[in-house]
């Protein structure tokens, strides 16, 4: 029976949803006819060998998770055709409430074998590379934060006068050092202190790494001409950007960032509520930092700051408003300039 199907069927689609102990693999027909749902272990030969039985697939998807981009390229490697899918979107179509991995195999597969799967750029191990660092970076930063917030809680708590100066320059460490607490409070701010040390010689080193991963890169090297654009932002744009040239437009970069305004109107009720969320929440952040620092920096965006503030627009909408114009007139610079790769 296999062979007879073998030689009828050319064109697969298939369905995969990944786990790291297994794979749930669903292999459909052109026709939309279940020819296998099974699981597997997470083997890329075992997924190849029971798609083989029934053709050669040409089509493949699997929902973007941890794991599931060095499954991808695996496979593309083998000579498939897969793609990232959008695990919210993709839930959003289901239409039964119940999970099952049978049930999300099966989904994944009929969305690619229709064309209606919402798919997710697959990077190439490179940017996957430096988002790895990138992240590192910023989970050490947030750590930090913690440590300091602690302190601060710790000195208010004792009602330590002079509490609000400046902390974390060399001056204000020195003179944490030499306060006068109760023992064991003072035993805890010393460990603090310890904590804050080895976090910023992680970020230190972390940058360190990150200068070296972004030497020879040429879209990091563009971004860094840039007034008002360092090392780390530089970085954090190439790496969950990657290659600008994969979006049509500006416009559609910007929504991607999270930084294009969400409308909310219904009927003859017109109203905005704030910002897309779309995007990394590092990728944000940084380019709202990035239009702070063009406001001071820029005569360009100073200027533009200064007119929607007479307009009475709060700060946060105006940096928002920079860092949507700033990143669409980026877009277009990084094209114009720079030789991209092709995906």
């Amino acid at each position: 029976m296999e062979r007879v199907l073998a030689e009828r069927i050319v064109r697969l689609s298939v369905g995969l949803d990944y786990h790291q102990a297994g794979v749930q693999v669903c292999v459909l027909a052109p026709d939309g006819r279940v020819l296998a749902n099974r699981s597997l272990p997470n083997d890329v030969g075992a997924l190849m060998e029971l798609a083989g039985r029934f053709g050669r697939p040409v089509q493949a998807a699997v929902e973007a998770c941890c794991g599931a981009a060095a499954l991808a390229d695996a496979l593309v490697q083998r000579g498939w055709a897969v793609h990232l899918a959008h695990p919210g979107y993709v839930r959003k179509m289901k239409q039964n409430p119940d999970k099952t991995d049978y049930s999300d195999a099966r989904l994944l597969a009929d969305l690619v074998r229709v064309g209606y799967l919402p798919r997710v750029w697959l990077a190439p191990p490179a940017i996957r590379d430096l988002r790895c660092l990138v992240r590192y970076r910023q989970q050490v930063v947030e750590r930090r934060r913690a440590v300091k917030l602690r302190i601060r809680a710790l000195l208010r708590e004792h009602r330590v006068v002079g509490a609000a100066r400046r902390l974390w320059t060399k001056a204000g460490l020195r003179w944490l050092a030499g306060l006068g607490l109760p023992p064991e409070a003072r035993w805890v701010l010393d460990r603090h202190l310890e904590e804050l040390c080895h976090e910023n010689a992680a970020e230190a080193r972390a940058v360190v790494r990150l200068r070296a991963a972004v030497a020879q890169d040429a879209v990091v090297a563009r971004l860094l001409e840039l007034p008002g654009i360092g090392l780390v932002t530089a970085a954090v744009l190439r790496a969950e950007i990657g290659q600008f040239d994969r979006f049509g437009s500006g416009k559609a970069l910007a929504h991607y960032c999270g930084l294009s305004p969400r409308n909310a109107s219904s009927g003859q009720r017109q109203a905005d509520a704030g910002l897309v969320k779309t995007g990394h929440p590092l990728l944000r952040a940084t380019l709202i930092q990035a239009a702070h620092r063009l406001s001071q920096r820029d005569l360009r965006w100073k200027a533009y700051r200064v007119a929607l503030r007479a307009r009475g627009k709060a700060g946060s909408v105006v940096a928002a408003a920079i860092g949507n114009r700033w990143i669409r007139w980026l877009y277009y610079q990084v094209l114009s300039t720079v030789p991209l790769p092709a995906a």
